[in-house]
């Protein structure tokens, strides 16, 4: 072992070494106050080039959120790639240049040259804030085309969850949203059957409802005892889980709406009585569906159930025009859904009718038909197979004619054995999240009225615009931890060796 002498010698050397280091520091740097001047200078000339450079480049500001919400998603740029030559200006009234919404717009003229965006106030644009009645010491967003404009309020861009207290931006949704619409000829109309179903936009579906209205849809419920019709102008009728059976007027009604090549979302939810709804079996025969089976599906398959619940499955998404950028995904989540039961394909061919599956369960799922057992296990017979829980069926209404050059009438039916996968139904209590939100839920019934609305290039995957959660990457990691622990550490050496000196100097 070191004797204390020796190590007494060390510690000696150690201080020599240190006193070497301050005297060099002290000597050419602090003593020398031109120096120390121009190392101060050089320090913060440095800062303002590498400020101004970013500043001309126009970098893209890192996102290191989980969804990137403040980048825009490569969908918005195709969006916004395909707006043909029309010249967009987006002005942002009362917002500062460093709001990160006038960021994440800025982004936009990167992908497209055509489209311009300005902070401004009312002082120096008085006659947008007077056009479209922007009030002082307020907030508001102009798209602008011509003489077709959409105007936005700053609460447009966010919502709130009372329940969990988050505040949730759609400011992508809701710019992108906007610029198509004022750059599109046609928007879509969606009814949704209002006055026989629980569910409903106000009751049930109110996240649904907004995230429809935050892509190019108009949206509204339909009383169709009332209107005496499906109105012309409909795109898309929802039906969602019928609690009692149409009326005659609102059968005629529906039947003439697909007679003329309407289309047709149906959501129906797990049947656990036994009713007779003549009427609406009528319109699903008209596609070949038969009528729903009083039971439910639960999965046997650990990996195809949420928490060991088997009642709370994950179907397989089949690929098809209206999956296609969903499948391969992490999926969805079905609650109590149900088997959709089809006539076979001779009397599908005799109905004209072209069946596609779109969601099927695993061939470990099972039907259950009896609810007191509380078995999680399938007993015997029960029907255990691969179930249909989402399927799409195109009507021929008429053929198309070649010798007038009238293009064939075809009804599309989307169906999906389940309702509350688009509902504001609280899956799990502590996280008080709606369905609709979790997993691909939310893309799957978006996307399947985008097809039926004709409007496939809106079939895309949505960015989630929940809470914000730091996901650095490797390298970006290396760089914050570098700032956030290496100049602290030199500027805390860097007092000291300043203290060291001051104090020898002053011995």
């Amino acid at each position: 072992m070191k004797d204390r002498k020796e190590t007494k010698r060390e510690e000696n050397a150690n201080i020599e070494k240190s006193n070497e280091f301050l005297e060099m520091i002290k000597k050419k740097w602090l003593i020398d106050s031109s120096k120390t001047f121009t190392l101060v200078a050089a320090i913060i000339a440095v800062f303002i080039a590498i400020t101004i450079v970013m500043q001309v480049l126009d970098f893209t500001p890192i996102d290191l959120t989980q969804d990137k919400i403040f980048t825009l998603t490569e969908e918005s740029k195709e969006a916004v790639k395909n707006i043909g030559d029309n010249n967009i200006n987006i002005y942002f009234i009362g917002y500062s240049e460093e709001d990160s919404t006038l960021d994440l717009a800025r982004q936009y003229t990167k992908t497209n040259g055509n489209i311009k965006v300005e902070a401004v106030t009312v002082t120096n644009r008085p006659d947008l804030a007077e056009k479209y009645g922007i009030e002082n010491n307020t907030q508001g967003i102009i798209i602008e085309n011509g003489e077709r404009y959409k105007v936005l309020a700053s609460s447009d861009l966010y919502t709130y969850d009372y329940e969990t207290y988050e505040t949730i931006s759609v400011a992508e949704e809701k710019l992108t949203a906007a610029i198509k619409s004022v750059t599109t000829d046609a928007i879509p109309k969606v009814y949704f059957l209002s006055g026989y179903s629980n569910f409903s936009l106000t009751a049930g579906m109110q996240y649904l409802n907004m995230y429809l209205q935050n892509e190019i849809n108009e949206v509204d419920t339909l009383d169709i005892l009332s209107a005496g019709k499906v109105p012309d102008d409909c795109n898309v009728l929802v039906i969602t889980t019928p609690n009692r059976d149409f009326d005659e007027i609102a059968t005629n009604c529906i039947t003439e709406y697909i007679n003329k090549g309407g289309n047709i979302l149906w959501l129906n939810s797990a049947v656990v009585n036994q009713v007779n709804y003549q009427n609406v079996n009528k319109i699903l025969q008209m596609y070949g569906v038969n009528p729903f089976s009083v039971g439910l599906i639960r999965e046997t398959t650990s990996s195809k159930m949420v928490a060991n619940s088997p009642d709370l499955i994950m179907p397989e998404i089949q690929y098809s025009d209206v999956t296609n950028k969903l499948y391969n995904s992490e999926g969805v989540i079905f609650i109590n859904a149900t088997k959709i039961n089809t006539v076979d394909e001779e009397q599908l061919t005799n109905l004209k009718v072209e069946k596609t599956d779109l969601i099927k369960t695993s061939e470990g799922a099972y039907f259950r038909s009896n609810l007191n057992n509380n078995s999680d296990e399938a007993q015997e017979g029960e029907e255990k197979t691969s179930f249909l829980v989402g399927a799409q069926f195109n009507k021929t209404i008429t053929e198309k004619n070649e010798e007038t050059g009238e293009g064939a009438v075809v009804s599309k039916l989307i169906i999906y054995g389940e309702n509350y996968f688009t509902s504001d139904f609280q899956l799990n209590q502590s996280t008080q999240a709606p369905m609709v939100v979790y997993r691909k839920n939310k893309d799957l019934v978006l996307n399947s009225i985008a097809y039926l609305a004709d409007r496939e290039e809106d079939i895309t995957v949505r960015k989630s615009t929940g809470s914000i959660t730091y996901t650095a990457t490797e390298q970006e990691n290396k760089i914050i931890l570098g700032i956030i622990v290496f100049v602290p550490v030199v500027i805390i050496i860097v007092g000291i060796i300043v203290w060291r000196v001051r104090r020898r100097k002053n011995k």
